[in-house]
């Protein structure tokens, strides 16, 4: 029950950041190839680097499913592309989505391989944003990671939510749920409110002019 309920919660994230990725490719004119390769690449990123580095078997390479929803993905930007295209809030939606299931999911995942909570968390960071950074290097986009958003923090919140109700001896299914939600209330507040983190500033004086180089 708790392996199929997992798989639905990666289904659903697969989906949603196929979608994110997929529709922020269309709006750059990719061709449907292209599209479906950005979109695959943001589902399926921040997993396969979790496996790699906990040594276990790459998610998606053990069912052909997470390639086939990507398809359906595509599919469904296509016919729905004036809904789904237009506009940064339906990048926005969907990209929260999947962030918060991924962290549910690469928590989950590193508590199932016998590693401690401060791994898991930092796992579930991986899990959620690793994808987006990859879709937005592809796109020749500034990575939403390194900036000055609330997104990587988003995702430790939540992670910390799921360790305190853990310990507190919560039912399962309350971490995972508190989880997300505390992910995309944060990203959507950060967004509504205009919340963002300290930018580290740099002195132009103090950087080397080129006449110092070399």
């Amino acid at each position: 029950m708790e392996e199929t309920f997992l798989t639905i919660i990666e289904v659903l994230g697969t989906i949603a950041f196929a979608i994110s990725g997929i529709r922020l490719a269309a709006a750059k004119r990719f061709d449907w190839f292209g599209a479906y390769v950005v979109g695959l690449v943001t589902a399926i990123g921040g997993g396969t680097v979790r496996d790699v580095l906990l040594d276990i078997p790459v998610f998606w390479m053990l069912s052909p499913m997470y390639l086939s929803v990507t398809g359906i993905s595509l599919l469904t930007v296509v016919i729905f592309q004036r809904l789904l295209v237009g506009g940064m809030r339906t990048l926005f939606i969907f990209d929260a989505i999947g962030l918060a299931l991924f962290v549910v999911v690469g928590i989950e995942k590193t508590l199932a391989a016998s590693y401690p909570m401060w791994v898991a968390i930092v796992m579930g960071i991986i899990t959620g944003s690793f994808g987006g950074v990859t879709r937005d290097i592809l796109l020749n986009e500034e990575p939403l990671f390194f900036r000055k958003d609330i997104y990587a923090t988003a995702c430790l919140a939540g992670g910390v939510v799921y360790w305190l109700l853990s310990i507190a001896g919560t039912p399962v299914w309350l971490p995972q749920c508190m989880c997300a939600a505390t992910v995309i209330g944060l990203r959507v507040a950060a967004v509504h409110y205009g919340w963002s983190l300290p930018i580290l500033k740099v002195d132009p004086k103090s950087l080397p002019k080129d006449d110092d180089k070399g």
